[in-house]
């Protein structure tokens, strides 16, 4: 294939990280990149093993002097978000990423990158090819559905892991390691409807432009939810107007915070319907008043259409809809005051969907502590309870404590000493790691989380910053050295 990135060393390390972005590997497709993978270890004589989830383990002996020493866990996820810019066509089943170098920033075509976690692949890759590193015994794990509860880490046989230490590159930060993180699961709810044919005059809203981001490193930085931001609007229009609901669209993943929203009223009196326009207009400009100066590219724009035939959604079915998302916990539910403010636990209204027979809310709820992750499941579960949804709990996944003593955490901070002349900051996590479920499966594992710089991953403004990407793979080859050495 013919390679974009140039300039920039070691170039195989930039080549596989183009080779990966070429095989479509969103959530639940991931064959392609795990057959890759396979191929990859076979034609190198290196052990491999695939398993009906498509998680890949390819082990790769020490370098000379270092055969006998204990090995050390790679580990990232081969799957990625797929999130596009509105009017981007992108079919990411089947076709890879385009991607754009400007200024040693990668970034993708109008989608996400996929860095997360595809820096992880490609820097396995490298390790396991270069023959001119030194290094002991290493298991590189790659999981898949990562980023949909961490299905792949869950169903992986952990007995074929030997390794006692981790090093998971799923982190985003180039210079901080993260050395704990949050618990979270997925909670589905839902509510059957029957529909009713009516005639009218539609009123479309569509609200685009919000700055999204992940549901967990991104959770405070005040963003705002397209959902939330839709209720409110619908909520005020039909409390004042007779109208009934047709659809209501926002957000694509429980996990990234929604960025657009498209919902439409329809009423039988074009009066009615120019009437809510004025009023849906008015809540428009209001919001870019309050939005804008930190959502700068926020839009809410409302059209009217004469004379359609639509299947309506009962009042009493949208009241309970739009009321429940409108009163939904959403962002930062608690912080640790003590530790720098930061997020203990929170909830992304991530997906609001109205389908033929069903309305649907999908929440991610995230906490480090276990009995406000409970108390946060009591308000969701009370919250749809009343408004007469049903609630349905998958990918639950546990969180990473944090360990007192750390030899990999010791060995990560002298290498990056040595190498920049820079302490290394260690933090936790609002977000979900593989990290937890292979230390809870695992005895006695010694685990970190690091990675390069990434900014705005699960959006299409994803970025990969060149640069940061050569030194992290520096840091790894050097901490890889010292362990040999130890």
């Amino acid at each position: 294939m013919e390679y974009k990135i140039t300039g920039y060393q070691p170039e195989k390390l930039f080549h596989f990280f183009e080779e990966i972005c070429a095989i479509p590997r969103g959530s639940g497709n991931e064959k392609g990149i795990s057959d890759y993978l396979v191929s990859f270890a076979k034609e190198r004589g290196l052990w491999v093993h695939q398993d009906d989830a498509y998680n890949v383990i390819i082990k790769k002996e020490g370098s000379e002097g270092a055969k006998d020493l204990p090995p050390v866990m790679l580990q990232g996820h081969i799957d990625m978000v797929c999130e596009k810019l509105a009017g981007v066509e992108h079919d990411f089943t089947k076709e890879g990423l385009d991607l754009i170098v400007e200024d040693g920033v990668l970034t993708a075509n109008g989608t996400t990158l996929g860095a997360d976690n595809g820096v992880a692949v490609a820097l396995m890759l490298m390790v396991l090819d270069d023959e001119n590193i030194k290094h002991p015994p290493v298991e590189c794990v790659f999981t898949t559905e990562e980023e949909v509860g961490l299905n792949g880490a869950k169903a992986l046989d952990k007995s074929l892991i030997s390794a006692r230490t981790m090093i998971n590159m799923d982190s985003e930060e180039e210079g901080i390691a993260t050395v704990s993180c949050a618990g979270g699961l997925r909670i589905g709810c839902k509510r059957n409807i029957t529909r009713e044919n009516m005639q009218g005059s539609l009123v479309k809203i569509a609200i685009s432009g919000l700055k999204g981001g992940h549901s967990g490193t991104d959770i405070d930085m005040e963003r705002k939810n397209a959902n939330r931001v839709m209720a409110r609007v619908l909520y005020q229009i039909m409390k004042h107007t007779d109208g009934r609901l047709v659809s209501f669209v926002g957000g694509t993943k429980d996990n990234a915070i929604p960025r657009e929203c498209e919902a439409s009223i329809v009423y039988t009196e074009l009066e009615e319907a120019k009437k809510a326009e004025k009023a849906a207009n008015d809540l428009a400009a209001a919001l870019a008043d309050e939005i804008s100066p930190y959502e700068e590219d926020f839009v809410c724009e409302v059209s009217l259409e004469e004379d359609q035939e639509v299947q309506t959604i009962p009042t009493k079915d949208a009241n309970a809809l739009i009321s429940a998302v409108y009163l939904a916990p959403n962002g930062v539910q608690s912080r640790n005051i003590k530790m720098d403010r930061f997020v203990v636990n929170s909830v992304n209204l991530g997906v609001v969907r109205t389908e033929e027979n069903q309305l649907i809310m999908v929440f991610s709820p995230r906490s480090s502590v276990a009995s406000l992750m409970d108390e946060l499941k009591a308000r969701i579960d009370l919250l749809t309870d009343t408004f007469g949804f049903e609630t349905e709990y998958s990918g639950e996944y546990p969180g990473w404590s944090f360990q007192e003593d750390s030899e990999i955490r010791e060995i990560f901070k002298e290498s990056y000493q040595s190498l920049f002349g820079e302490e290394l900051k260690t933090e936790a996590l609002h977000a979900g790691l593989e990290c937890g479920l292979f230390c809870d499966a695992i005895p006695g594992m010694d685990a970190i989380a690091v990675g390069p710089t990434l900014y705005h991953v699960h959006t299409p403004e994803e970025k990969l910053p060149l640069d940061s990407f050569e030194r992290f793979y520096k840091l790894l080859k050097d901490v890889l050295k010292r362990l040999t050495e130890k």
